[in-house]
């Protein structure tokens, strides 16, 4: 055993810390894209909800750097013109984005961080992550339960069915995800993320 591996095995710390890596969940409206997110959170203690920034204020309970990056707008522009957000769009008047120097210091000290995100994020990401990101498109069983599922939370028709038809341009693009996975029993669906989860960790450890 040389120098710094006995330093290291005296203090205990690990000889070499992985890189996080970057698990981005898309799918289209009534995908369960929200509830197998919540559910990987509180089944993975390492996986940590990637925080956006955004222009809007804060709704009471909210708050700064946990739940988003409230930031001004001019604050926002900055930081956007400066290369400082991997994405960022602007949503009914106020600008949303994910600012850089926070992921890129969560998957330096190896914590794994989860995206919610659209296929265009996932796109994005994978441009200027090469290498940290694992997408997974998640699927419905098939068109009528989409449709059961859109109606069940009480949309309205006009709703539904300007959902439909987002969802079947957004499936066009689940080919760019690595994985994808048909979401027909809650519990498989996020089984089957969490195992992909598993496979990428295992795979970053055996790198150096």
């Amino acid at each position: 055993m040389d120098g710094a591996m006995a330093i290291r095995a005296a203090i205990g710390t690990p000889p070499h810390v992985r890189r996080g890596l970057c698990l981005v969940l898309a799918a289209p409206s009534g995908g369960g894209k929200t509830t197998i997110a919540q559910r990987l959170l509180e089944l993975e203690p390492g996986l940590r909800q990637s925080v956006s920034a955004t222009t809007r204020p804060p709704r009471p309970g909210e708050v700064d750097g946990v739940h988003y990056f409230f930031r001004s707008q001019a604050e926002f522009d900055g930081l956007a013109a400066s290369g400082g957000m991997l994405e960022h769009a602007a949503v009914f008047g106020r600008s949303y984005g994910i600012p850089r120097a926070p992921v890129e210091a969560a998957l330096a000290g190896g914590t794994d961080l989860l995206f919610a995100i659209d296929w265009q994020g996932h796109r994005t990401l994978l441009a200027k992550l090469p290498g940290d990101v694992v997408g997974v498109f998640l699927l419905p069983p098939s068109a009528a339960e989409l449709e059961r599922r859109l109606r069940s939370r009480g949309d309205a028709w006009e709703d539904v069915r300007h959902r439909m038809s987002l969802a079947a341009s957004e499936e066009s693009h689940a080919g760019e995800f690595a994985h994808a996975v048909v979401n027909d029993d809650l519990a498989a669906a996020t089984g089957a993320v969490r195992a992909l989860l598993m496979r990428a960790r295992q795979e970053r450890t055996g790198r150096r």
